[in-house]
C-alpha cells in the first residue's frame, strides 16, 4: 500500500512514529506502552521515553518523506542511531536532509539513493551535518558533481562513497582532496574517457577499491611513471563491460603498484576467446595479482597460465608477439606445442582366439558384453554359446587368464587392446 501524501509530504518523524508505534508491535511493548525494538547483540537503543525505542539500524525507506519534521524529536529518538536507510524518498532539499542528520550524532552511514537531488545545490553548513559520515550512498540521485565535492571536503572521514547511475559523462577537477576515501563505487555512468578517470587519483590519494562497471571505458591511456604516481594505493578495480579492445590496456594495470584483484568481463577484447582462454591469457598478463572474476588465482594455476600465454603465441610473428611473451619465455624457456592425445574409449581391437590347437585372428567391438562375444565366437570355434567358457588373456600383464563368466558385462571393461588373447575352452559333462 502506498504511504498517505499531503501537498507537503510527509515528514521523517512522522514515518518513523507511525513505523515503530505500539500499534505495530503489539507483543513487543516496554513499559507503559512504548516499543522495544532492540537489535542483538547490539546495544540497548534509545531511551523508551512515552513511545519509541528505535534499532541503531534505522530503515525508513520508500515512505514518501519530503521534510525532516521537529529536530527535537529525532534528536530525542536517534542519538544511538548509527545506519540511516532514507532511499527512494521524496528528499529533494539538502536544509530538510541536514535537520535530519545534523540531529543524529553517531550517524555513519547514510543512503539517500534514489532521491530527486538533481540541481539541488548545497550550502556548505548543510554540508557539515554530515560531517560523521563515513559510508555515503547517492547512487540514482543525478547529484551534481560540485555538490559531490563539496559533500567529500565538508565529511573529513568518508571512506566510502557510491555514485551509481547518475550519468555522469565528466567529472570537474578539484584543488581540494579527499585523504580518507577508501572505496569508490561509480558504476552504471558514462564514463568512457581516461581523462575523467585519472581525476579520481588526484582527488581520493588513498583509494584502494574502484568500482566502475558499465561506464564502457575505452582505454587507459597514462603511461607507467602516472598510473604509479596517481593510484598508489589502489588493490581492486572492477571494469566490467568496459569497451577495452587492446592487450595493451589490460598491461597497463600491472603498472598500479598494490593492485591484486581485477574484475573484467564483457569486453570486446575477450569476446572471440573460450572461457578457458580468457582466464589463462588474462592471468599470464597479470602476474602479480591474486584473484581474478572473483576467484582466487593459485600458484597451480598461475604457472598453467603462463605456459599456455607461452604456447598460445609460438605462431605470432616476430613483431607482434607481446612483451609479456620474452618475459615468460625467459621465466620456462620455449616451449613445444602439447601433443594431441584421444581420449575416447576404443570402439575396437585385433585380437587371438585360441581354441584347443586353433588361433585365429579377430576383430572385435569392445561395446558390446561378454554374451555377445560368444555368439560372435560360435562361427569361429564351432562351439555353442552353452557349451563354452572364455578367458582373457592381457599380453602385457603378469597375471594369468582371467574368465569373463559374467554374460552382461562390457568388454571395454577389461581394457582389452589390440594383440591380446582371448581363450575358448568347451565345457566338460
Amino acid at each position: 500500500m502506498e504511504p498517505p501524501e499531503d501537498k507537503y509530504g510527509r515528514t521523517f518523524v512522522e514515518v518513523m512514529s507511525e513505523k515503530y508505534s505500539p500499534e505495530n508491535f503489539p507483543l513487543r511493548r516496554g513499559p507503559g506502552m512504548a516499543v522495544v525494538v532492540v537489535p542483538t547483540p547490539a546495544p540497548q537503543g534509545s531511551p523508551v521515553k512515552d513511545r519509541l525505542n528505535l534499532p541503531i539500524v534505522l530503515v525508513l525507506n520508500s515512505c514518501g518523506i519530503s521534510r525532516a519534521g521537529d529536530r527535537a524529536e529525532i534528536a530525542a529518538f536517534c542519538a544511538h542511531v548509527i545506519e540511516l536507510d532514507l532511499s527512494h524518498n521524496n528528499l529533494q532539499d539538502w536544509h530538510e536532509i541536514n535537520k535530519i542528520v545534523s540531529n543524529i550524532p553517531n550517524l555513519e552511514f547514510l543512503n539517500l539513493s534514489s532521491n530527486p537531488l538533481a540541481e539541488m545545490t548545497i550550502q556548505p553548513r548543510c554540508a557539515e551535518g554530515l560531517s560523521r559520515v563515513r559510508r555515503l550512498v547517492l547512487n540514482n540521485t543525478r547529484v551534481s558533481w560540485d555538490t559531490v565535492m563539496l559533500l567529500t571536503t565538508e565529511i573529513p572521514e568518508l571512506e566510502q562513497l557510491f555514485l551509481c547511475l547518475n550519468e555522469y559523462s565528466g567529472v570537474s577537477a578539484s584543488s581540494m582532496v579527499c585523504p580518507t576515501l577508501r572505496l569508490l563505487h561509480i558504476t552504471d555512468n558514462s564514463l568512457q574517457d581516461w581523462a575523467e578517470v585519472r581525476k579520481f587519483g588526484t582527488m581520493f590519494p588513498s583509494l584502494e577499491t574502484l568500482v566502475m562497471a558499465n561506464n564502457n571505458l575505452v582505454s587507459i591511456d597514462d603511461n607507467k611513471d602516472i598510473l604509479q604516481r596517481l593510484f598508489p594505493n589502489l588493490r581492486s578495480i572492477n571494469l566490467h563491460n568496459s569497451g577495452f579492445n587492446r592487450w595493451e590496456d589490460i598491461e597497463k594495470l600491472n603498472f598500479f603498484p598494490k593492485l591484486e584483484e581485477v574484475r573484467l568481463q564483457g569486453i570486446p577484447l575477450l569476446q572471440t576467446y573460450t572461457n578457458t582462454e580468457r582466464r589463462s591469457l588474462m592471468i599470464a598478463q597479470l602476474p602479480s595479482i591474486s584473484q581474478l572474476n572473483g576467484s582466487v588465482v593459485t600458484d597451480c594455476e598461475r604457472e598453467d597460465a603462463e605456459r599456455f600465454f607461452i604456447r598460445y603465441h609460438l605462431d605470432y610473428p616476430e613483431e607482434e608477439l607481446p612483451y609479456r611473451y620474452h618475459s615468460l619465455v625467459t621465466k620456462y624457456g620455449k616451449l613445444e606445442p602439447l601433443a594431441e592425445i584421444d581420449l575416447r574409449p576404443r570402439f575396437r581391437a585385433q585380437v587371438e582366439v585360441h581354441c584347443e590347437e586353433k588361433v585365429e585372428q579377430l576383430s572385435i567391438r569392445l561395446d558390446q558384453t561378454v554374451a555377445e562375444l560368444k555368439k560372435q565366437l560360435t562361427t569361429v570355434v564351432q562351439l555353442s554359446t552353452n557349451s563354452m567358457r572364455i578367458y582373457y588373456i592381457d599380453k602385457c600383464s603378469a597375471f594369468g587368464p582371467e574368465e569373463m563368466k559374467y554374460n552382461t558385462r562390457a568388454l571395454h571393461s577389461y581394457s582389452i587392446q589390440d594383440g591380446d588373447e582371448i581363450l575358448v575352452v568347451p565345457k566338460t559333462k
